[in-house]
């Protein structure tokens, strides 16, 4: 369109003089001055081009200011009046309390105490301290024409643990002291017995996960003394426990581990003989979304005392159906060795008339179910059969003469077999309702040997044949936690006989009254039934206690 312009301009100028000059000739008749236009003009308009430019983008660049703030003072209206200062703090999570203490009393002078800290010396450093005692002092009832047990019973455990953070590997050393005072059933001599023990370890456990292989390993000096037995008086064991494990990853979903453990024992004032355990536990693993497997065995083998060498498998096979249906078979075993520590946790009243050996699970095959079919509702079912060596059991000693009859009980071993099948189901909504119940049934036998120092019954009369437990726990109030559950136990019946079943239907609460502050109180065995945990032991009648508890 420029073009166009300036042509036609152009052509403008170059007419106007040719006009005037005409104009001013006019008187001129020599020449004709005459312009023949043959045809008109026509320009040709070209297409213009058209340039696509696109524009250049840029980031804008934002510039962090600093927030200035007015500290200016302003005539308030009211009293008081501050200045607005500027915020400088730094939001942190609140620290869990590091200290715990429980005191609780009750008939039968039952005492529950129970106090915990846990000192953070750094974020490398942790030093824990822990102070538990519990026990009774009260008249149980022995049975119908039988005079009441002045029964006594305390425990007190202490301990101190530290745990220090190197780079590569955790530390952990600490030592515990341990001491049980009780008496016997009445009538007997020497009604008084009393538990010492003490331990100190040492550990570390491999924290760098670059290395190839994955560590720990821990050594223990384990000190115990029982002051009163048939055997020796004041017998003294001492062991030197050292365990270590280490594994390594063969691929993503394959892993190879083993096991080491060995129990160096030794015995003062008794005669028992000195004795080295050593236990190895190798392993293959194989884990994936669906499957997960393992393969390995517990070899075990003794030098001195109990000289043997035993082997039971660890197999263990796991087929996930989707995240909320699994199948699983095992087959497992192994020694559980039956140290001082261990007798006192099995029963504490039982005597040592000569020396135990350890107890081996030659096998313990099992096959099992486990679903969920809906959120917060699982269950599990399985059965299974258990092969026990050198179980142990209790041996009611009644020894005539003298002023009067006097019963003891003394421990014993048996071989021990039973088939077993149960089940669990537990069903939770939110913090408000939960429900647990479970079950077990076990049919047990001993080999017959007409030559066996004990008889079927005392071996096995004890034995649970039906262990079942119902709890439910209600929350009406965010503060307020109540529990209602029953326990039953009922023994095996051997030759037409059954001992009395353990009944127990108990209630608890908690309720917390300020902030870190809890009463809890628990009554037990509120059916008032007589019956014995331990043989020739019974238990409280209708018993309570009640306490206090809270975090600082």
């Amino acid at each position: 369109m420029k073009n166009m312009r300036y042509i036609l301009g152009g052509a403008a100028l170059i007419g106007l003089p040719l006009t005037l000059q005409a104009q001013e000739q006019t008187q001129d008749t020599t020449l004709v001055r005459t312009v023949v236009v043959e045809q008109e003009y026509n320009p040709d308009i070209m297409d213009a081009s058209k340039i696509n430019v696109l524009p250049q983008i840029e980031v804008p660049v934002v510039t962090k200011k600093a927030v200035e703030y007015n500290e200016t003072l302003m005539p308030a209206t009211q009293i008081p009046a501050t200045t607005m200062q500027s915020y400088t703090g730094i939001e942190t999570l609140a620290k869990a309390k590091g200290g715990y203490a429980r005191l609780g009393y009750g008939n039968y002078n039952n005492l529950d105490l129970l106090a915990n800290y846990l000192f953070t010396l750094s974020d490398n450093d942790r030093l824990n301290l822990h102070l538990d005692m519990n026990g009774m002092n009260g008249k149980l009832n022995m049975g119908e024409g039988q005079e009441k047990w002045e029964s006594r019973y305390y425990r007190t455990r202490a301990g101190i643990d530290y745990q220090h953070r190197f780079r590569s590997l955790d530390l952990n050393l600490g030592g515990h002291f341990g001491l049980s005072n009780f008496n016997f059933m009445p009538e007997w001599d020497a009604n008084k017995q009393k538990f010492t023990s003490g331990d100190v370890h040492l550990g570390f456990k491999n924290r760098n996960k670059d290395l190839p292989l994955d560590y720990a390993v821990e050594t223990n000096l384990l000190l115990y003394q029982r002051q009163y037995d048939p055997a020796a008086e004041n017998t003294g064991e001492s062991m030197i426990r050292t365990k270590a494990e280490v594994s390594g990853n063969i691929s993503d979903e394959q892993l190879i581990h083993i096991a080491f453990n060995m129990d160096n024992a030794f015995y003062q004032k008794a005669n028992f003989e000195n004795c080295t355990s050593i236990g190895l536990n190798p392993s293959y693993q194989f884990q994936n979304d669906d499957w997960k497997l393992k393969l390995g065995a517990h070899v075990d083998f003794a030098i001195g005392f109990g000289k043997e060498v035993r082997i039971a498998p660890d197999v263990q096979i796991q087929y996930n159906f989707s995240d909320s249906y699994l199948l699983y078979v095992q087959g497992t075993g192994g020694k559980r060795q039956n140290d001082f520590r261990q007798l006192e946790s099995y029963n504490p009243y039982g005597l040592l008339q000569n020396q135990l050996d350890a107890t081996y699970e030659q096998l313990n095959t099992a096959i099992g179910f486990k679903a969920s079919p809906i959120n917060d509702l699982w269950f599990h079912l399985y059965a299974g059969y258990q092969d026990l060596k050198d179980d142990l059991f209790l041996v009611p000693d009644f020894i005539t003469g003298g002023s009067s009859p006097q019963t003891r009980l003394l421990l014993g071993q048996a071989d021990a077999r039973n088939v077993y099948a149960g089940g669990e189901i537990t069903y939770s909504y939110k913090q408000l309702f939960g429900f647990n119940a479970s079950a077990v049934y076990r049919n047990w036998n001993t080999p017959s040997n007409e030559n066996a120092t004990y008889t079927e019954s005392i071996i096995l009369g004890f034995k649970p044949a039906l262990e079942a437990n119902v709890r439910i726990d209600v929350s009406p109030l965010s503060a307020l936690r109540l529990s209602l559950g029953y326990q039953h136990i009922e023994r095996s019946k051997v030759e037409g006989e059954r001992a009395d079943a353990v009944s127990n239907l108990y209630l608890s609460a908690n309720y917390e009254v300020f902030e870190n502050i809890v009463i809890y109180a628990r009554l037990n065995n509120l059916l008032n039934k007589d019956y014995q945990y331990y043989e020739g032991c019974p238990a409280q009648g209708i018993n309570f206690l009640g306490g206090v508890s809270f975090r600082f």
